[in-house]
């Protein structure tokens, strides 16, 4: 399995959808300023994982983006198999075939638990940590006073 910079930016922004959650839906606009990601690459992102049905849009007044299951539903391997599947899981598949070189089932095993990693951590235990709710509740807070 490998992580592309695609795979990242779903990743850093569904986080941001999770942590917002409280607060109501979060705008594609909003998630650009705070994570530097540009708005038409966060439209790809997000068709791809409303597609996979990990997130929901709510129209109008206040609307953006809500997660469309609960977040201990939600594995980061869900998110980036949505924006990067096949690609994430077949690389590894494709290379089996051409790769006869002794390091390779050190690589072979090393994807897999990588896979089995991003599957068992899910957005809830991921926005648990500590460094991210310090991190989210500063942002909130500056984002409060600039609204002010």
């Amino acid at each position: 399995m490998k992580l592309s910079t695609k795979a990242r930016y779903a990743v850093t922004s569904m986080l941001d959808v999770a942590l917002h959650h409280e607060h109501g839906p979060i705008t594609l606009s909003d998630i650009s300023a705070c994570q530097g990601i540009s708005l038409s690459y966060l439209e790809q992102l997000f068709a791809k994982l409303r597609a996979a049905g990990l997130v929901e849009g709510v129209r109008g007044p206040g609307g953006g983006y809500r997660l469309a299951k609960t977040a201990d539903k939600i594995s980061i391997a869900d998110i980036v198999n949505a924006v990067d599947f096949p690609a994430a899981r077949s690389r590894g598949a494709e290379r089996r075939a051409e790769d006869h070189c002794l390091s390779h089932q050190l690589w072979n095993d090393f994807s897999e638990r990588l896979y089995a990693f991003l599957n068992d951590m899910t957005l809830d235990k991921f926005s648990e940590r500590d460094e991210i709710k310090e991190q989210f509740s500063s942002r909130l807070h500056k984002e409060q006073r600039t609204a002010a």
